[in-house]
């Protein structure tokens, strides 16, 4: 898996976990017995206006137990953004089962943005390219890896 041997290769501590396939980040939540804070869910937006962005991908990185406030994520981005199509998820993530995206957008060539309100020192989980496969780590090594840009741009959907 690509996801797990970058991690491998930057000697990173983390932890593989199989699980029965989870389409959303919050059964992925129940599966694995941790709050949905933790799980986090990775979502492919699309600049949309601006001549600069336009056109041009971002993966947002929130906790399952949020959702995507658009007006804040076009303010931290200085565009609006539009989520992206299947057809472009699926030519942009072609190694990755349909709909699981792994948080690490720069294995793509795509800007990570990471909701501001995770702390860096919790053990986050995501999906790794597919359902069934989740990886544990701690958010401060995903960010030194990772090097997303921090900011406000999620709401509650306060389920979890």
């Amino acid at each position: 898996m690509r996801v797990s041997q970058f991690l491998t290769d930057q000697h990173v501590v983390f932890e593989t976990v199989v699980h029965p396939p989870a389409f959303t980040a919050q059964k992925r939540a129940r599966f694995l017995h941790i709050p949905g804070r933790q799980v986090v869910k990775s979502v492919l937006l699309v600049c949309d206006g601006l001549l600069v962005c336009d056109g041009k991908f971002v993966l947002a990185v929130l906790p399952a137990t949020d959702q995507i406030d658009f007006s804040a994520i076009a303010r931290c981005l200085g565009a609006a953004v539009r989520l992206a199509s299947e057809s472009e998820l699926s030519r942009l993530f072609g190694d990755c089962e349909r709909g699981a995206l792994a948080p690490f957008g720069s294995l793509y060539g795509i800007p990570t943005i990471l909701e501001d309100g995770l702390d860096p020192e919790t053990i986050i989980a995501f999906e790794s390219q597919m359902h069934a496969l989740a990886i544990k780590m701690r958010c401060r090594d995903f960010e030194t890896l990772e090097k997303p840009r921090r900011c406000r741009f999620a709401a509650c959907l306060c389920r979890a």
